[in-house]
């Protein structure tokens, strides 16, 4: 059975992040890992705000604050995960296109910041870029939406 997993990168919206927990809970994600500046519902306004959209998400899905991402996808490819990145990028696979292997059980899936996205070397350590297409005259979703989409795909495999 596969097992989903989410990398938040550099997310600054406490409300993004709030969204991406009540989405993981929905989807059955295991675990959340918070790296770089996304903030974690420790404590204080942080908590509330997060709270506010995750509406106690966060007190069911499993979450840990990473640190540095590269240093994170190394660990778990070495665990057999398999990474993949949800960014605009010109070597990025339609999401519908996306055919999981049997042999690929633990899958990650990156978000990055809200504007940058996922840095070009994060992009590199990924197995795969995957990217939501778009027909309307706006080029990108709202990551917590896009976080949305991308876990439906995946969990529907």
């Amino acid at each position: 059975m596969m097992e989903l997993y989410a990398i938040l990168d550099n997310i600054r919206s406490l409300y993004n992040v709030g969204s991406v927990f009540r989405t993981a809970d929905a989807f059955d994600f295991k675990k959340i890992y918070l790296c770089g500046f996304t903030p974690a519902p420790i404590s204080g306004r942080q908590k509330l705000q997060i709270h506010k959209t995750a509406l106690g998400a966060e007190e069911f899905v499993g979450w840990e604050k990473a640190g540095q991402i590269g240093r994170l996808i190394d660990k778990l490819k070495k665990q057999g995960f398999y990474i993949l990145a949800l960014e605009l990028d010109k070597k990025a696979m339609d999401i519908s296109r996306v055919q999981l292997k049997p042999s690929q059980k633990k899958i990650a899936l990156v978000v990055g910041h809200e504007t940058r996205g996922i840095a070009k070397p994060i992009l590199k350590k990924c197995d795969k870029i995957i990217q939501i297409p778009m027909v309307g005259q706006k080029e990108s979703l709202n990551v917590s939406v896009a976080f949305g989409i991308a876990a439906f795909y995946l969990k529907n495999q």
